[in-house]
């Protein structure tokens, strides 16, 4: 992959994670736009599979709606020109 700029970051204060050994967390997400420039696809110990798809094609799957949002806001600033 090669990284193409920074799509958004995202938290939600209201989303904390307690752990039974006493760790508290708040997670976030860094989005990036990218581009593969070559190897192989793959899922990962946080993802159950791995594929290329048209953004056509989304409205098919199955997204969580906070996925949702950030696919969205990703698509929307990618069709826009770049004015930096």
């Amino acid at each position: 992959m090669e990284i193409t700029g920074l799509s958004g970051i995202y938290s939600d204060p209201r989303h904390v994670i307690a752990y039974d050994n006493g760790e508290v967390r708040q997670e976030f997400s860094l989005c990036f736009h990218a581009k593969p420039v070559g190897g192989e696809l793959r899922s990962s110990s946080e993802s159950r599979e791995a594929r290329w798809i048209s953004p056509d094609s989304l409205q098919y799957l199955k997204i969580h709606p906070s996925m949702q949002l950030r696919i969205d806001y990703a698509l929307e600033q990618h069709s826009q020109p770049y004015l930096g």
